[in-house]
């Protein structure tokens, strides 16, 4: 007997192929549905493995923490960068409109989507929406930080900034800070910003960014006073700048696709960095300041197949020059994938994941931790699975933030490739978030308007939060040092004393 038939009270056979799994999963505890069995899992149909319904139960999960689906189709589509706000809102980057005149696709006449999120009654999924901006300019961007009311959005050659001048949550005004970075829709052109313990911003752009003109297309001049161009520099960058994005430094050079820079409470900085794809040269780096990277030969620019003195004897590291004197050595090298969205997790929430970085692996499917070893000049790491999509090999994270909560919220690009200029599917995209089992969504009060408040704000893991803290401290200048101090001399946590020196030493 066909265990998948029943006999109906008028005698008819029904198939029950994939309902056994969906009544299963209906009736399941809600605490339980993220551990569904890989059998049960593949009894699905397919259209119902590609249905939000079944989306976190495709996903599994490291001990002690859960992923809920926080929003998905029709709300958010094609989502490439997240960022979440210090009031626990996701800023997300669509792009619906990517590479078009390549893979054929229809477009939006109206241009991509900035979307706002928010969760309003704590229960971990998204129930508000509000569109910040939608243009024909904005095509396909890739990284978004959020400053309050002003919004960088990072799409090349672009890097725009928004601003909401009333505090409505729609844009009223727009302009170019820097412009010339790489060709329209470039995957490897610019890439996100984010905000350090110094008060300062940092970026990076792969190896097709070429240069940075500023708004007026004029060259933008590093730390040497000579043009920030392939010139004077190789292939993908690392920068930082100051908040009115002057004072540009060249922190690293030669990368090949550099994704997005994290940046910990020392000020050190990790990214990762994208092979010439299916040479299994993926790597993480551990960013030395003014380091030189390797992707192509630092005096020739030659690249790495051409014949060369001590030629390193395969092709992972060959890719890297990694035998080339004044080449940085890389800190973990992770073999084939396609690289994305990266933090340094610095919360309470995820005590197994503290001071690491998490990141996001597209190619493989899987959210990623890299503990480290501090080791001579620079680290070791391995790698620690967080979340892994390999039921649904869909499942494309393209970004990780930290909510003010402490918890994980991943984008997902959710389509059976991973850009390389092609993309599959225009209709889904979804947002997770990975927090314990029965913690609630919510904001923690933060009050900038005294120094307590401040210095309690700095110790957020949110890194939008920081920013607000930061220069609320700024602002109140002498006032704020005892507390300042106090935070420096007596937390037990080196990072948090990190933050308070960071905080008055700029």
């Amino acid at each position: 007997m066909n265990i998948h038939k029943i006999l109906a009270p008028a005698g008819l056979a029904i198939l029950l192929t994939g309902l056994t799994s969906e009544i299963f999963l209906n009736n399941m505890p809600t605490e339980q549905k993220h551990v569904v069995s890989d059998t049960l899992y593949e009894d699905l149909t397919e259209a119902q493995k590609r249905s939000p319904k079944y989306a976190a139960a495709a996903l599994e999960v490291t001990d002690g923490l859960k992923a809920t689906l926080f929003a998905a189709e029709p709300m958010v589509t094609n989502p490439t960068n997240i960022d979440v706000d210090h009031l626990g809102r996701v800023w997300v980057c669509e792009a619906y409109n990517y590479r078009p005149a390549i893979n054929g696709n229809p477009t939006k006449n109206e241009g991509d989507r900035i979307l706002i999120l928010e969760d309003s009654n704590a229960d971990g999924k998204a129930d508000k929406s509000m569109l910040f901006y939608q243009g024909k300019e904005i095509n396909s961007p890739l990284g978004i930080w959020v400053m309050g009311n002003r919004v960088v959005v990072s799409q090349s050659p672009f890097v725009w900034l928004f601003t909401d001048v009333d505090h409505d949550g729609k844009a009223d005004k727009k302009e170019i800070i820097f412009e010339g970075i790489g060709g329209e829709q470039h995957d490897h052109g610019m890439h996100a910003f984010t905000f350090g313990p110094d008060g300062k911003f940092y970026f990076n752009f792969g190896n097709a960014g070429g240069q940075l003109l500023d708004g007026n297309g004029k060259p933008v001049t590093g730390q040497d006073n000579q043009p920030i161009d392939f010139g004077r520099y190789k292939q993908g960058m690392v920068f930082r700048c100051d908040q009115d994005f002057k004072n540009i430094e060249v922190l690293g050079n030669n990368f090949r696709n550099n994704y997005e820079v994290a940046v910990d409470s020392y000020g050190t900085m990790w990214q990762s960095d994208n092979d010439d794809d299916g040479n299994r040269g993926v790597r993480i780096n551990y960013v030395m300041q003014y380091g030189n990277y390797g992707y192509t030969d630092e005096l020739t620019g030659a690249g790495w197949r051409a014949n060369r003195t001590n030629m390193e004897d395969s092709i992972p590291f060959r890719h890297w020059h990694l035998n080339d004197p004044g080449v940085v050595p890389n800190l973990l090298q992770t073999g084939s994938g396609s690289p994305t969205g990266m933090i340094v997790y610095e919360g309470t929430l995820l005590p197994q994941f503290r001071d690491q970085m998490i990141h996001c692996e597209a190619g493989h499917n899987v959210v990623r931790s890299y503990p480290t070893k501090k080791s001579g000049a620079g680290y070791t790491a391995t790698i620690s699975n967080i979340v892994d999509g390999k039921r649904d090999q869909w499942f494309r994270p393209s970004d990780v933030c930290v909510a003010p909560d402490g918890s994980l919220i991943v984008s997902d690009w959710y389509d059976p490739g991973v850009g390389g200029h092609q993309a599959a599917d225009q209709s889904r995209g979804r947002l997770f978030r990975i927090a314990p089992a029965g913690v609630s969504y919510r904001t923690p009060e933060t009050d900038l308007t005294t120094a307590s408040g401040a210095v309690n704000g700095l110790q957020s893991p949110n890194i939008s939060v920081r920013y607000h803290a930061w220069n609320a401290l700024l602002k109140m200048a002498d006032k704020a040092l005892p507390e300042v101090r106090k935070l420096f001399s007596s937390h037990e946590n080196p990072r948090m004393r990190a933050r308070a020196l960071g905080s008055f030493l700029y």
